[in-house]
This record gives C-alpha cells, sequence and structure tokens, in this order.
C-alpha cells in the first residue's frame, strides 16, 4: 500500500523550501519596487498553508518508504512545485492563462527553457529571478537539492534519490547520501558563482550575471532577455557562457574528484567524457565549415557560433548566440542529433545522455563479435564497471520507450497542424529537456506561445517524462504499482 502520511510529509516539507525560495524573489521584487510585490506575498502565504496543512496530515508518519512510495512522491513533487510555481505568473497578471504559466513553470524546474513569453524585457526582475530560480534548483533535481541541505527529512531518501537520478553506470558517492548531495552541490555552486563572477568581468550588470550563470550552470536555457546571449553582441560573454555549460554537461562527481585529486587525467580516463568532448569538437568543426562555405562567416565567427549552439543543445541549455534557421539545413540535422545525445549522466543536461549511447556502442560491437564466435562470452566494462545483462536490458528498454514516445507525440503535433520539421524537434526539445526547436514556423529564437494547448499539456508532460527518465514516470500508471502486494 502507498505511505500517504510519508508522502504528505515529504511534499510539505518540499512547501516549506519553495515558499522560502519565493521568498528571495519577494526581496528582489521590493528592492526594485515593481508591481509583482502583492503575487509573490500571497503565493508565499497559500504555499506556506498548503506546507502546513500537509505536514499536520503527514504528522504521524514513520520513517520508512518503499521503492513504490518513492517514485509517486518524486512525481508529486514535480508536479506540485511547478503548481504552486505558476502562481506569481498568474497573480501578477504576465501570464494570466494557466496552461502558459504552467508550461512556464516546468519548463523552468525540468531545465528545458522553452517559452511561450513573445517579449522577456516585459517581465519584472522578480518574475525573471523566479524563472531562473526554478531552472536552478531543477537543475540537479528538486528531492536531490533537499536530500543536501535535510539530511534527515526522510529515511528513505536513496530510495528517493534513486527514483529520480537513473542512469546504467552508478556513481560511487558517498556512504551517507546527504554528503555526496552536499559535495556535488559545492561543486554546483563553485560553478555558478565562478560564472557569474566571470560574466561580470566581462561588463555584464549583477542582475543578468546571476540568472545567466543560473541558466548556464542549470542548463536550462531561460534568459532575461528575448534575444538571450546575443543581446550582449560580445563574443567574451559567449566564449564564458560556452566554457561553463560545457562544464555543466560533464559528470559532477567526475568534476569533484578531478579537483579534490588535481589531476586531469581522471577526466581524460572517462570513456563518457571522452565521447562528449570528441562530439562537440566534430559537429562543430562541421557546422564551422558550413557556416564559413555557405553563409560567409569569419573564421572566428564560424567558431564562435558553431561550438556556442553545439554546447548549448547537446547539453540541453537552449541559449543562442546567432539564428540557427539562417544556418544550413544540414547543421538542423547535427543540431538535432545534439537534442537526441545529451551530454553527460551525472550533469545537469538532458537528452538521452552519452554513457547511454557508449554502452550502446559497445553492445553493438559485441553483437558483431558474436556473430563470428558464437560461444564466446563478451562484457561490456566501461571505465573498469561491467554493465551487467540485466542493465543492458533495461538501457535498451529505455531506448525503445523514448523513441516510441517521439513517434507517437511527433504524429499527434504534426496532426495538430505544425510542420514536420518543428513537430519532430518539438518532440525531441521537451523529452530532452533542450528548449529551442527548429523550423520554419516555430524557429530556434522564437517562443512556442503559438502551439495549441493541448500540445502544450503534451509538452509539459514530455518535459516531465524526459526530465526523471520515463520509467520513474510511467511505471505509476502501470497496474501492478498499485496492487496491495
Amino acid at each position: 500500500m502507498i505511505n500517504r502520511n510519508i508522502i504528505f510529509k515529504i511534499i510539505g516539507s518540499l512547501l516549506f523550501i519553495e515558499a522560502a525560495l519565493l521568498l528571495s524573489c519577494l526581496g528582489m521584487a521590493i528592492g526594485y519596487q515593481e508591481d509583482d510585490v502583492p503575487a509573490f506575498i500571497i503565493t508565499i502565504i497559500l504555499t506556506l498553508l498548503s506546507g502546513i496543512v500537509l505536514r499536520f496530515l503527514g504528522r504521524n508518519a514513520d520513517n520508512y518508504m518503499s521503492r513504490r512510495d518513492a517514485y509517486l512522491v518524486v512525481t508529486l513533487s514535480w508536479v506540485i512545485f511547478s503548481l504552486f510555481g505558476t502562481l506569481p505568473f498568474i497573480i501578477s497578471g504576465y501570464i494570466p492563462a494557466f496552461t502558459d504559466a504552467y508550461f512556464e513553470t516546468m519548463s523552468g524546474f525540468t531545465t528545458t527553457g522553452a517559452t511561450i513569453i513573445d517579449d522577456v524585457d516585459k517581465l519584472t526582475h522578480g518574475l525573471l529571478f523566479w524563472r531562473s530560480m526554478t531552472q536552478w534548483i531543477g537543475g540537479l533535481g528538486i528531492v536531490f537539492f533537499t536530500t543536501a541541505i535535510l539530511p534527515s527529512f526522510v529515511g528513505g531518501s536513496v530510495k528517493v534519490f534513486a527514483a529520480e537520478a537513473t542512469g546504467p553506470v552508478s556513481t560511487r558517492l558517498h556512504p551517507r547520501l546527504s554528503t555526496g548531495a552536499k559535495w556535488i552541490w559545492m561543486v554546483y555552486l563553485v560553478l555558478t558563482v565562478g560564472c557569474t563572477l566571470s560574466f561580470m568581468a566581462c561588463g555584464m550588470g549583477w542582475f543578468d550575471s546571476i540568472n545567466y550563470a543560473m541558466g548556464s550552470t542549470a542548463t536550462g536555457g531561460f534568459s532575461t532577455h528575448t534575444d538571450s546571449a546575443e543581446f550582449f553582441r560580445s563574443p567574451a560573454i559567449e566564449y564564458i557562457a560556452t566554457f561553463f555549460c560545457f562544464l555543466s554537461g560533464v559528470n559532477f562527481t567526475l568534476l569533484y574528484t578531478t579537483a579534490t585529486h588535481r589531476s586531469l587525467k581522471l577526466m581524460y580516463k572517462s570513456e563518457e567524457f571522452r565521447f562528449y568532448a570528441l562530439v562537440v569538437l566534430g559537429f562543430t568543426i562541421f557546422i564551422m565549415a558550413e557556416l564559413m562555405i555557405h553563409n560567409g562567416y569569419a573564421i572566428e565567427k564560424a567558431f564562435r557560433c558553431g561550438i556556442f549552439q553545439v554546447v548549448s543543445f547537446i547539453t540541453t541549455t537552449g541559449l543562442f548566440n546567432d539564428d540557427a534557421a539562417t544556418w544550413p539545413h544540414v547543421t538542423w540535422v547535427v543540431l538535432a542529433t545534439c537534442m537526441f545525445l545529451g551530454a553527460c549522466s551525472g550533469s545537469t543536461s538532458g537528452g538521452f545522455k552519452s554513457i547511454r549511447i557508449v554502452v550502446l556502442l559497445k553492445i553493438i560491437r559485441n553483437e558483431f563479435r558474436q556473430i563470428l564466435h558464437p560461444n564466446a562470452v563478451l562484457p561490456v566494462h566501461v571505465d573498469g564497471n561491467n554493465i551487467s545483462v540485466q542493465h543492458r536490458v533495461t538501457l535498451l528498454s529505455f531506448l525503445s520507450v523514448y523513441l516510441v514516445l517521439c513517434l507517437v507525440s511527433s504524429f499527434i503535433i504534426i496532426a495538430s497542424g505544425i510542420d514536420n520539421t518543428n513537430a519532430i524537434t518539438i518532440v525531441l526539445s521537451s523529452i530532452g529537456n533542450v528548449g529551442p526547436s527548429l523550423g520554419l514556423e516555430i524557429g530556434p529564437t522564437m517562443s512556442w506561445s503559438m502551439l495549441p494547448s493541448g500540445i502544450k499539456w503534451l509538452c509539459s508532460t514530455l518535459m516531465l517524462v524526459g526530465r526523471l527518465e520515463i520509467f520513474t514516470i510511467l511505471v505509476i500508471f502501470t497496474p501492478a504499482f498499485w496492487k496491495d502486494n
């Protein structure tokens, strides 16, 4: 049976944290004396009251959580966090439609970065800061964030962490999960602060620096200007954003161990990192050549635009420094491939993840060897870790479901009247938590406001399914999940 008390207790605790985050946005709104102050005050009160009610309902909860409870609480946490996150937009009147407000908030928490706002510059500073805050908290996961700051809030935190962060290769964390979470959050904070200071050193204002740093390190993509990074017309800012987005696409545990051992060899030894870096380099060179030949770009501009967009798409950040809609269409194929691939596991990026591609390539290589040597026992190793048969089956199942979701969703969107290119890339962007789409109707620099309401809900669902890596969500809809045994 589902342990309702523990679920009420956890979600109530999470709402207290969301209220605290909203309080910082209220401070920003008061500081700038804008008209969103009442919206944040009302939202904070409603969030706190709801948290109190849920904590009261869960007052008799023990500290035990089953795996079933963990999957349910993770899914509900993201849905409810997003629900309360819509209130500042709706109450302030800047996004009056609930569908649009929920889409925007879910896009933030899942670090997708797709927006339905046509003119971002019209938003108040408090709302802009809230948008950035949603993606920064969602970067490493809402529940993972709570595990780091409230290590004793639930005894089943390991199960919750497993439900929110899945992958084919387990990462060696500290025996106490909360300690490991703090290590990773320390890396996250260092990257965010370093990115903020670097932006400020290049002449960006403190408010923009903080917001763009949160977007870059969370690989979210929300910006404080409609023109994204292109607004500043600064190559230095673009290179800094590229560097920190690339680092944020690396496994955070690998970054931590590399920093503590002060040895870049550890990073180079990682097969996943090598694959990730080679893909970025190869795709950058290809796009650079295309822009020089077909668009007449100078070498430096072609390289800068190429590497910025490749890193932005493969890390699923979604920032832009040029309009890719004007690029040769073959570059769209490259960027769409980046959407699918994603960066490293254990990072803030979305997508299929490079580690899964590495394992798949090794499985395919073994299949060819098996044809020649039918009786051979061919293990799959990644960085010295043996990938068990069960993990390989899970990986292939994940790929199958991923592709089926993409096909079905693309069909639905095409049937709604969206052109083929946009439909396919919207699905890849949503389930991969990327942000921009590729096409002529909805280009990579445009908002998604023209989508029908039903498609916006579909995209919001795909964002959540992709952020929690499919099975965490879909298992809830199986009959076996709700059986008593």
